[in-house]
C-alpha cells in the first residue's frame, strides 16, 4: 500500500468524468487499498479515485461507524433516495473551505465491491452524505457547486 497525492481544486482532474471498471484486476485492488491508506492518513471520511489522478469509478469511505467500516465501492450507482438533510461538508480536494449542502436523508446504492459482487449499501446521515459527496466527484461534481453557504 502507498499514499497518493490528493489533486486539489482547481486541478481539471476534479471535473472530468470517470470510466466505469471493466474488470477488477490486481491494479484496482492495489488503488483500492491506497485509497484507504491515503483517506485514513489525512483524516477524511471519503475519498474518490479522481481525487487521485485516477478517472474511474472507484470511492473508499469509511464514516467511523464500526458497524460500517471500511466500504469500497466499485461502479457505484445511487439507486434511490428519500427525505432531506442539510448538513456542513468540506472536502480533500477543497482546502479551507466548509459549506452548507442539502443531501437526501436516506440513499440506497449499488455498487460492486472488491471480489467483483454486486451489493447494496443504504446510508443515513453522514453515510447517505457520504455516498453522494463520492459519487459526486465521479461526475466531475466538487461539493462547492451545490453548497448553499460558504462557512469557511
Amino acid at each position: 500500500m502507498a499514499l497518493r497525492k490528493i489533486i486539489k481544486v482547481p486541478d481539471d482532474t476534479l471535473r472530468k468524468v470517470c470510466r466505469p471498471v471493466d474488470h477488477i484486476d490486481s491494479h484496482i485492488l492495489t488503488l483500492l487499498d491506497d485509497m484507504a491508506q491515503t483517506m485514513y492518513a489525512n483524516d477524511g471520511v471519503g475519498l474518490a479515485a479522481p481525487q487521485v489522478g485516477i478517472l474511474r469509478q472507484i470511492v473508499v469511505i469509511d464514516i467511523g461507524d464500526e458497524d460500517v467500516g471500511l466500504l469500497e465501492l466499485i461502479n457505484p450507482k445511487i439507486i434511490s433516495t428519500e427525505g432531506e438533510q442539510i448538513g456542513q461538508e468540506g472536502c480533500l480536494s477543497v482546502s479551507d473551505i466548509r459549506g452548507d449542502v442539502k443531501r437526501p436523508a436516506r440513499v440506497v446504492v449499488q455498487a460492486y465491491d472488491r471480489n467483483g459482487d454486486l451489493m447494496e449499501y443504504t446510508g443515513e446521515g453522514l453515510l447517505a452524505v457520504a455516498f453522494c459527496h463520492e459519487i459526486d466527484h465521479l461526475n466531475g461534481i466538487i461539493f462547492t457547486d451545490k453548497m448553499e453557504k460558504n462557512n469557511a
